[in-house]
C-alpha cells in the first residue's frame, strides 16, 4: 500500500470549481420556493417573510434601514412595504423628526403572522435537512457563513 505524501503545511489554493457555484444557486433557488410554497398559507410572498421578521425584531424601522439590513436595494424595500402595506402586514407612518422619512409598523395582522412565518421556515428546514446529521447541519452552515464573507467581500 503507497504511503500518503505528508502535506508541508501550506492550504493549496482553491482553483475553483463552477459546478459548485450552480449547485450553491439551485440550492438556493430551491430553498426560496420551498419556504415560499410554505408562506402561502399566511398569504405571503418570497421575501416578505424577512420584512415582517425585521420588523418584529425592531418595530418602526425606516424602508432604507430595512433595505440596509435585508441586503436590497431601496426601490425593491418600497415595493415589498407597498404589497405588504396592501395586504394588511404593515403600516407607513411619517417620521416625527424628519419629514422626508416614513417608518413601517407591523400591523396586529403582521404581528399575527409573525409566528406562523417561523413555522414555515421551521418546516422548511426540516424538509430541507432531511437526513443530515446535526454534525452535517452545523459544517454546512459554518462553510455556508464563509462563502458569504467571502462574496461579500468580493462585493465591497
Amino acid at each position: 500500500m503507497a504511503k500518503k505524501k505528508k502535506s508541508n503545511g501550506k492550504k493549496k489554493k482553491n482553483t475553483g470549481n463552477p459546478e459548485l457555484f450552480s449547485q450553491l444557486a439551485t440550492t438556493a433557488r430551491y430553498s426560496r420556493t420551498l419556504l415560499s410554497r410554505q408562506l402561502l398559507s399566511c398569504g405571503l410572498y418570497a421575501g416578505q417573510d424577512a420584512v415582517i421578521l425585521a420588523l418584529d425584531a425592531q418595530d418602526g424601522l425606516s424602508l432604507s434601514a430595512i433595505a440596509d439590513q435585508l441586503g436590497v436595494r431601496a426601490p425593491t424595500m418600497t415595493k415589498t412595504i407597498n404589497r405588504l402595506a396592501v395586504q394588511g402586514f404593515v403600516e407607513k407612518r411619517d417620521s416625527p423628526t424628519d419629514g422626508r422619512l416614513s417608518h413601517v409598523h407591523l400591523t396586529d395582522s403582521g404581528r399575527e403572522a409573525v409566528n406562523t412565518v417561523k413555522k414555515a421556515i421551521r418546516r422548511s428546514h426540516r424538509l430541507a435537512a432531511g437526513q443530515l446529521s446535526s454534525r452535517d447541519l452545523k459544517s454546512l452552515s459554518k462553510l455556508l457563513r464563509k462563502l458569504e464573507r467571502n462574496m461579500v467581500a468580493a462585493l465591497d
